[in-house]
């Protein structure tokens, strides 16, 4: 039994010791914590940079490469959700709490603060800057290795039929190695424990944005009391929706909330500076596509801004530890679909969603700041999660979008924990797509302690530095994964040809010159030279 049971019961003690610790020594937990967001930025900076250039690069190259016919589970299958489900659980588990937390304050930081001083603060140019990088934050690097996690887990999943666990995904390069089992469960621990880091450290902007926004409107206290009690509403719904499972609970809450942010971002779009709403989307994103490369492969040596910790080195790192629980539920709603339907869809339709969120929120922000003369800077600054509260008030029906953005926020809290739950719980059951209420129920326990003791003793940093301790390692997985994911595909695709090969009469169907050489008996000799007499005529 024991045995069994032995990933979920490592990593529920290592989450469970963790609790403790920050709730006992409070004060060390949150040197630590900033101590570590510091050095963890200065040493390892670039290799988050170059590891989610690269994803974005290897994803992008599949999707359009031979490979991208091949469906995730059999080749004769269908998929099993409609796109609006499909995307609106994407949106649900992936950044929803995250986008309504930073969509109007992050383009505010950067006006006042512009990324790498590529402008002067408060200037028009600045607000430019500003939209640039926050598209660039939200953008395809964002959904790198969500996307990427996904791919592989479904591949293997559904195409394989073996277990949805990452060391699934890694057993064809550990097979050889001694103490293979050993390897496999810390790999599973590893995963475990970076994705309850990451989720709680988007429920934990979601609880103190919540927290913000009722402080401000509605005068409720800013402690830790008040943040206990979203938490602990936030369970109870969370605890109603797991009884209904994944196609009713979680996916009608999804499409619910995704319709509510759209018919929101549609009236704040209508009702505000529409024109330059549509201006500042357009400028954004050419500014952010026709800088992509340079912006995600600069880290300035000789800056002694901690700007890059703040936004960059941050997101990369919460996106790397997240992606084993937005990759496996990704995974879990996208069988049946191509490569090339998958990787255009998760690797692009979020991006583009988020950046129109942005562009929505962020530009009525910067108007207000730049030409309507409320002082959203100094808000933001003394506050993140209380300047977007800040801003309504000064637009028409103030407490009526406090109202609607807090109820966005909720569902996003709850399908949040609720998908993240389930997820933990598939990964410390073996892999099995319904594992036991109980489970998922102690999961839901241990990400909400987790969540609140990373608030309580050190706030954002803390929130911040437990992503970037939890990435480190799984990034340098995600690369292994990457590698096994190409040969498997390779192998794949091999496979689906001989068969073809063999059903036709020996005629290599699909394939192109140099794999129909593969399927033939010739020396390699008469293999060329049969090869260049094609190329001659």
């Amino acid at each position: 039994m024991l045995r069994k049971h032995r990933v979920f019961t490592l990593s529920a003690t290592f989450v469970g010791a963790l609790v403790i610790i920050g709730a006992t020594v409070p004060q060390r937990f949150r040197s630590v914590a900033e101590t570590l967001l510091d050095e963890l930025g200065h040493y390892f900076g670039w290799f988050y940079l170059i590891s989610t250039f690269v994803f974005v690069v290897f994803l992008l190259v599949l999707a359009v490469s031979r490979y991208g016919k091949i469906r995730l589970g059999p080749q004769d299958c269908s998929p099993e959700y409609g796109v609006f489900s499909w995307l609106s659980m994407l949106l649900s588990a992936g950044f929803g709490v995250g986008l309504v937390f930073y969509g109007m304050a992050e383009p505010i930081q950067h006006l006042m603060e512009p990324p790498h001083r590529l402008a002067e603060p408060g200037t028009a140019r600045a607000a430019e800057v500003a939209m640039q990088y926050s598209f660039f934050h939200w953008g395809l690097s964002q959904w790198a290795a969500f996307s990427l996690v996904g791919l592989i887990i479904a591949f293997f999943q559904f195409r394989k039929d073996r277990p949805g666990l990452v060391s699934t995904m890694v057993e064809p390069a550990i097979k050889e190695l001694p103490q293979r089992r050993l390897i496999s469960d810390s790999l599973d621990v590893l995963a475990v424990v970076a994705t309850v880091m990451g989720v709680a450290t988007s429920l934990g902007l979601g609880v103190l944005q919540m927290n913000g926004g009722l402080h401000t409107v509605f005068d409720w206290p800013d402690n830790f009391w008040t943040k206990a009690a979203i938490l602990g509403a936030m369970f109870l719904c969370y605890t109603a929706s797991s009884y209904s499972g994944l196609d009713k609970g979680i996916r009608w809450l999804s499409n619910f909330n995704m319709a509510l942010c759209l018919g929101f971002m549609a009236y704040m779009l209508f009702s505000g500076p529409t024109v330059l709403i549509l201006k500042n989307f357009v400028n954004g994103l050419g500014a952010y596509l026709g800088n992509f490369i340079d912006m995600a492969l600069t880290i300035p040596p000789f800056e002694k801004s901690d700007w890059m910790n703040k936004f960059t080195l941050f997101y990369w790192a919460w996106v790397i530890a997240w992606s084993p629980f937005v990759g496996t539920f990704v995974a879990r709603i996208s069988r049946g679909r191509t490569i090339t339907e998958y990787v255009l869809g998760v690797l692009l339709v979020p991006p583009l969603l988020a950046c129109a969120w942005i562009a929505v929120f962020g530009t009525t922000a910067l108007d207000l700041q730049l030409n309507g003369g409320a002082d959203l800077a100094g808000a933001v600054s003394d506050d993140v999660a209380t300047g977007l509260f800040l801003m309504y008030q000064e637009l028409p029906f103030t407490e009526a979008l406090s109202g609607v953005t807090m109820v966005i926020l909720f569902v996003f809290l709850v399908t949040s924990a609720d998908s993240a739950s389930y997820i933990v719980s598939q990964m410390t059951d073996q892999g099995s797509l319904n594992p036991p209420l109980y489970k998922r129920l102690t999961w839901g326990v241990l990400i909400s302690a987790i969540c609140i003791t990373l608030i309580v003793a050190s706030g954002l940093k803390g929130l911040q530095s437990g992503s970037l301790v939890a990435a480190l390692p799984f990034a340098i997985v995600l690369f292994l994964m990457m590698g096994v994911l190409y040969r498997e595909l390779r192998d794949d695709r091999r496979a689906m040809l001989l068969e073809l090969y063999h059903r036709n009469e020996e005629t290599p169907v699909g394939a192109d010159l140099f794999e129909a050489d593969d399927f033939t008996d010739l020396p390699t000799e008469q293999r060329i030279r049969r090869r260049m007499a094609v190329k001659r005529r």
